[in-house]
């Protein structure tokens, strides 16, 4: 038997692995299609979207106006529902702006690779989504100008923060987690703004990139210690996904009125939170994948990884929803299972069987690999996802506080336009901000999808039939 080279012995990978950016494309390409959404033209559709958008965010600042120039009266609030559409926003953009941190940190401390075609926008999306959050607790005090005294630093009246009350502790985290996001977001683009900077033709264009990439120059230096500040950022993030939501559910938690005395709502706000952001991610990447053409780079991969994630967090809610059932029974109290059965055979029992079909039925479809390769079902999932979530907090907060102990001071609420209007621009802004982010920012990570290609391996060689197999996209 003839001895074989060992030379020319071949190996062949009897499950090779599918590529995370399809076709092989090679990084030159990556570049020139990322780079080119900001150095092109704006495309007609854009202009439109931000003369809607915007619009809408003009009208909200509007009314944020009109309420601090009128008082707290303008809005649906009455006792004892104190607290109603302003707190249930405010917790709704928080949960939001978890994806961001989440897909960025956690998965890159997992090392998972797939990451790389959505973390800029959802850290962007992070960033937008607390800014909108952060408007409802300035505006729900009254008195805006009085904001202030939430900062531990003396005033002349001498009043102090009270450091042992939850909204004092929301203070501390919602403005640590930004700072940290603003950092682990701008550090991920310091690399693409030195592409861009080398690229720009513009004198302006080239003066602004050069000075927002700090004289990145790619040296090996510079890459090792990039690595290293990213990866103490992503742990220094990963406890704060976890701590923030839950410091946010504290505020409900530490009190005694039934519906909201429970020891689940820190776990359930945090995977409610990752839920909705997910869900907003999809959102805002299906119709991006398809009107700048990044099939190749944000692929069906992607959407279906995603997706299982979206089922695995819906269902964690769904059973959330059936553990408060349980504890309010089990426990015996007669306030809080009246609670609970207030929620959904009482006055505001279509929020809450809108709620449970928005988060835990319309998941489930995402068993299917059909339903998760077709991007309709997809966009329709993630927009009752968004739905749920909202109607989520509306549920716990205003549901829990219509009806407490005393039955002579039961009272309905009903949001005034003001209530709707504001929310509704909140809208206008997140959108806004987005808009203007995927119009003068690389809204892909370039550096890390092109560390993803097969020719960013040193040991990669091309195979000798001329490349990988081509893979076709299939519009569902």
């Amino acid at each position: 038997m003839a001895e074989t080279d060992a030379s020319t012995t071949v190996f062949v990978e009897r499950m090779p692995r599918r590529p995370l950016v399809w076709n092989n494309h090679s990084m030159a390409w990556i570049s020139d299609r990322i780079a080119g959404i900001v150095e092109n033209k704006a495309p007609r559709w854009w202009w439109v979207a931000i003369a809607i958008t915007s619009s809408v965010a003009a009208f909200g600042l509007f009314c944020i106006f009109y309420l601090l120039f009128t008082g707290v009266g303008v809005w649906g609030n009455n006792i004892p529902i104190a607290w109603a559409w302003g707190i249930t926003n405010f917790v709704f953009w928080i949960g939001i702006g978890h994806a961001g941190t989440l897909i960025s940190a956690i998965l890159h401390l997992c090392r998972q690779k797939w990451r790389t075609s959505i973390n800029r926008a959802a850290e962007a999306m992070t960033l937008f989504a607390v800014i909108c959050a952060g408007i409802f607790p300035g505006i729900h005090v009254g008195r805006i100008w009085m904001a202030w005294f939430m900062a531990p630093v003396p005033n002349p009246n001498w009043i102090w923060p009270n450091f042992r009350s939850p909204l004092m502790w929301d203070v501390f985290a919602v403005s640590t987690y930004f700072t940290v996001s603003v950092l682990f977001w701008y550090l991920g683009l310091v690399p693409d703004l030195a592409t861009m900077r080398d690229r720009a033709k513009g004198r302006v264009a080239k003066s602004v990139y050069w000075v927002l990439s700090f004289g990145w120059r790619g040296g090996n230096r510079q890459w090792r210690h990039y690595e290293m500040a990213y990866l103490v950022l992503a742990g220094i993030s990963t406890p704060l996904v976890l701590s923030v939501h839950s410091t946010v559910s504290f505020d409900f938690a530490t009190s005694v009125l039934p519906g909201w005395h429970t020891t689940i709502f820190p776990p359930y706000f945090v995977a409610g939170a990752i839920f909705g952001g997910f869900a907003m991610v999809l959102t805002l990447m299906l119709p991006a994948r398809s009107l700048y053409k990044l099939h190749d780079v944000f692929t069906w991969d992607h959407i279906d990884v995603m997706c299982k994630l979206l089922l695995l967090t819906g269902s964690i809610v769904g059973y959330a929803y059936c553990m408060e059932f349980f504890v309010a029974f089990y426990g015996a109290n007669p306030f809080e299972r009246f609670a609970f059965l207030n929620r959904y055979f009482g006055p505001y029992w279509w929020a809450s069987w809108t709620m449970f079909a928005c988060n835990v039925v319309m998941p489930q479809l995402m068993w299917v690999r059909a339903f998760r390769r077709n991007w309709a079902i997809v966009f329709f999932v993630s927009m009752c996802a968004n739905a749920g979530m909202w109607f989520e907090r509306f549920v716990i907060f205003v549901i829990s506080l219509h009806r407490d102990f005393l039955p002579s001071a039961w009272r309905m609420y009903y949001p005034t336009w003001v209530d709707a209007f504001t929310f509704i621009g909140t809208f206008g802004i997140f959108l806004t901000l987005f808009l203007l982010f995927i119009r003068f920012l690389p809204m892909v990570a370039m550096s890390e999808v092109k560390g993803v290609l097969p020719e960013a391996d040193p040991h990669y060689h091309p195979p000798a039939s001329g490349g990988e197999e081509t893979v076709t996209e299939v519009h569902a």
